[in-house]
């Protein structure tokens, strides 16, 4: 929360605290003269049970002001609101490691179940564009807010095949923005990165442009064998939590196809929303007015006023 005149929230302030004051003597010049001239025991008997309902009232009074001061203030709020011009790169591995059936089927068809997943969750105007990446990294589709037609596009994703280059796909990602706007990058991977440039470094530049790297790692330590090669499928951790890390990103590892899928759905869904600064000032305005005139109207039937 922040005010944009602090200054006039003070003054409003202090006009508050004179305008309570100056009713808690009115009120109390009233009660005297009403007690004058009334049943001291009927009023006592009758005012005993619902003494809590001035006291509410004054409460809902202060509540009221305090609204009317910090709307005088120019009170501004952060906020989630949605996001209409969202960029997004799907960066999925495609090397010889996500044949690895230790998420079944394999890494590479739940991690094509994921993606699908991600796209259905994405709100309407958010463009996505599909990158894949084995020993080097290739457009598979531009950024398009056609979401049917970037789910076509899966079917254009390379089998697992050959080594990870997963430094040159977030380079080739950010090559494909545009130069502002909001814009970040999926990272579908086991992170074992054995080609190309140095992620580390890419994420590390990421992050100066305001491009956030979500990690999603998929496998489990112990992966299996790598059909056709000798090697053990694995999952490096630490490098995906720094990748992230260092852009301004999340890290999440998926052990099956159900958390894969669910991951990526989540994440559809929280990149509809950014926090923003959110201009509350005519919100707060109408509802201490509304409420003023609530409680006003209630002193008056309760015989207060």
């Amino acid at each position: 929360m922040s005010l944009e005149h602090p200054l006039r929230f003070g003054l409003a302030i202090v006009a508050a605290a004179l305008l309570a004051i100056l009713y808690v003597r009115l009120a109390a010049r009233k009660t005297v003269h009403d007690l004058v001239y009334s049943n001291l025991t009927f009023f006592a008997q009758a005012a005993r049970p619902r003494r809590w309902i001035p006291r509410a009232l004054e409460g809902t009074f202060v509540v009221a002001l305090l609204a009317l001061a910090l709307a005088a203030g120019g009170i501004h709020l952060t906020a989630p609101v949605p996001v209409r011009d969202g960029d997004v790169f799907i960066c999925i591995d495609t090397s010889g490691s996500m044949a690895a059936a230790d998420i079944l089927p394999t890494r590479a068809a739940a991690a094509l179940a994921a993606a699908r997943a991600f796209i259905d969750e994405s709100p309407r105007g958010t463009r996505i564009g599909l990158i894949s990446f084995a020993a080097g990294a290739s457009l598979i589709q531009p950024l398009s807010s056609d979401h049917t037609a970037v789910e076509n596009a899966l079917a254009s994703i390379p089998p697992p095949n050959g080594g990870t280059a997963i430094g040159d796909a977030l380079r080739l990602a950010a090559t494909e923005f545009p130069p502002k706007g909001h814009r970040l990058i999926v990272l579908v991977t086991d992170g074992v990165n054995n080609m190309g440039v140095d992620p580390q470094q890419v994420s590390e530049w990421l992050g100066t442009q305001h491009i956030p790297v979500y990690t999603i790692g998929i496998g489990t330590p112990n992966g299996g064998p790598i059909p056709g090669t000798p090697d053990e499928a694995t999952i490096d951790e630490g490098a995906l939590q720094s990748y992230a890390q260092v852009s301004g990103g999340a890290y999440a590892r998926a052990g099956s196809a159900s958390q894969l899928r669910d991951a990526l759905a989540r994440l559809g869904r929280v990149t509809a929303f950014e926090k923003k600064k959110v201009d509350a000032t005519s919100g707060f305005t109408v509802g201490a007015i509304a409420l003023l005139i609530a409680t006003f109207l209630a002193f008056f039937a309760i015989g207060k006023l």
